[in-house]
């Protein structure tokens, strides 16, 4: 029996070890997720930011693009690519966003996220007929 007095010690610090990997994989797993909800709303609201300043009337002189990348930054992402081209006409348009974020992780290497989301505007014409 006196062989088997360290053998407590070792699974006891076995079973710390993976306790300690699976926690540190959980707090991964967590960050990531986070992460994905961040992106997703940051591109919503960069594609919203953008729609209406496609429409010169509504954009007050700022650019599309302009417009996405300063919602991304508020948001903590990185605008990536916007498809918002000026329109002139009175004719629904829609635009594409795709915003991207690094995400540092514990035990796995770090990864970068990106987020795709659309908006659309349709003008109204103000004036009667």
């Amino acid at each position: 029996m006196n062989g088997e007095q360290g053998a407590v010690g070792i699974i006891a610090a076995g079973l710390a070890a993976v306790v300690i990997v699976v926690s540190l994989l959980t707090v991964d797993l967590a960050t990531v997720v986070a992460a994905r909800a961040q992106l997703a709303a940051a591109a919503d609201a960069a594609a919203l930011a953008a729609a209406p300043t496609t429409f010169s009337d509504f954009g007050g002189g700022q650019s599309p693009w302009h417009a996405a990348s300063e919602m991304a930054v508020a948001n903590g992402v990185d605008l990536t690519s916007c498809s918002c081209t000026i329109d002139r006409s009175w004719a629904p348009r829609g635009v594409l966003v795709t915003v991207r974020l690094a995400v540092p992780l514990t035990l796995l290497s770090d990864r970068v996220l990106n987020a795709v989301a659309a908006a659309e505007f349709q003008p109204i014409a103000l004036v009667q007929r």
